[in-house]
């Protein structure tokens, strides 16, 4: 027994060394034969799914295979691994097999979407599932969403008012019809107030105090919120409208080809300048005469292509261009009028005043009563100086920006500069 005993011992001893050689010569085979192949990279391929079965697997191709690639992939990888912002939406340092379903067999998330023609920003994201656009029509909050909406208002109209206009806003409003959605911009804060109307509950009401028209427009109206619309109106809380009616506006508007457009401006109050006083015979007009002096062309602002500030109407094109125009810093507007006609061609075809549906500007001072009164001058005086100091800007940017396009392209000067008056 004790013979049979040591044996099996000394068997034992030798197949054990036999195994930890074996797996020692095993590990060591397969590091060199590791080391001796190519790295591998992750190649994305589309294919229809119907060639794919239903956990449809991308392949891994060799550095140097034979295996083609389709050009376009070949492209999409090469521009990806030199984008020095983004490793791309494959991460290649991994070689593992990517699924459709987004996880790799390593067992981490990896996104293989990546489309270049999305919005920027966007590119992991599927084209199908983007909503680049909005607007602001008002939605429940049960049901189904499709149900939601029983009306969708082709034109906005906005005004920036205050408390003490509220009686001439509600006749403004009532000029306007439901296929007009109406947005209020409230510089002194105070909204509860307006509750009082009906159509005021259905109205978009956005209050930040002491604002001023082209700042809430800048922030609140941009082209993919107001994508929907196909007229924007921008107007004044002061204006009176006995003699407008906001549809046959539209009608006149697109009768004429209007892209920027703005009421007829009644004689008998103070105009300061003439392309926006009313013509009483005609159902609209593109050009006038200015005194001797303003108008180095005819078809340039102040004798044509230009309209005022206070009540500009913009086609959704066109809106697109001047909301770009506006500056961020620049909140009067001043200077904008004269800037208009850089956002449609010919323009001293496509801007024009609407003769036949016209407004009465009541020049009530609202904006001189929201400023502060420093270095003893009165609260008006302090915004009237901002104002014209922004003009001079606003000039200083355009010729500057203009004088440096076309320097970058070579070219002295242009006959496109920004018109000056005197």
């Amino acid at each position: 027994m004790g013979i049979f005993s040591r044996s099996s011992i000394s068997r034992k001893s030798k197949d054990g060394m036999k195994i930890i050689a074996t797996a020692f010569f095993g590990v060591t085979f397969g590091f060199l034969i590791g080391i001796s192949f190519p790295s591998l990279s992750i190649t994305k391929v589309s294919l229809p799914t119907n060639f794919l079965p239903s956990n449809g697997i991308s392949y891994i191709e060799e550095k140097g295979s034979a295996i083609a690639t389709p050009d376009s992939h070949k492209s999409w990888s090469s521009s990806k691994s030199n984008d020095s912002s983004s490793s791309g939406p494959i991460d290649k340092s991994k070689a593992c097999f990517y699924s459709f379903n987004y996880y790799d067999y390593c067992g981490t998330f990896t996104n293989l979407i990546w489309v270049p023609s999305n919005p920027r920003g966007t590119e992991r994201l599927p084209p199908g599932m983007i909503a680049a656009e909005s607007d602001f029509y008002l939605r429940r909050l049960w049901g189904l969403p499709q149900e939601d909406l029983t009306s969708q208002p082709r034109y906005l109209v906005t005004f920036t008012v205050g408390i003490n206009q509220k009686e001439n806003i509600d006749a403004c409003v009532k000029k306007f019809s439901e296929n007009f959605t109406i947005v209020l911009f409230h510089y002194d804060g105070r909204v509860t107030e307006w509750d009082e109307y009906e159509w005021s509950k259905n109205a978009i009401h956005i209050s930040v105090r002491k604002q001023t028209k082209w700042w809430y427009a800048k922030r609140f109206l941009h082209p993919d919120i107001v994508a929907r619309y196909d007229y924007i109106f921008i107007w004044d809380e002061d204006l009176g409208v006995e003699n407008f009616n906001a549809e046959e506006y539209i009608k006149l508007v697109k009768k004429h080809g209007l892209e920027i457009s703005q009421p007829g401006l009644e004689p008998n109050k103070g105009l300061t300048w003439q392309m926006t006083k009313r013509r009483e015979d005609l159902e609209v007009h593109k050009i006038t005469e200015e005194k001797p002096g303003w108008c180095s062309d005819p078809h340039l602002p102040p004798c044509a292509a230009f309209v005022e500030i206070m009540a500009p109407v913009f086609s959704r094109d066109a809106w697109r261009c001047v909301w770009h125009m506006i500056q961020n810093d620049l909140v009067h507007g001043w200077g904008l009028d004269l800037a208009l006609r850089r956002c449609v061609e010919p323009a001293h075809e496509k801007i024009g005043v609407v003769d036949s549906q016209w407004v009465v500007h009541q020049t009530v001072p609202s904006l001189g009563s929201q400023g502060e009164a420093t270095d003893g001058k009165a609260p008006w005086q302090g915004v009237r100086d901002r104002c014209k100091n922004e003009w001079t800007m606003f000039q200083s940017r355009m010729a500057n920006a203009e004088k440096d396009y076309f320097k970058s392209l070579k070219v002295e000067g242009s006959s496109n500069s920004t018109a000056t008056t005197s």
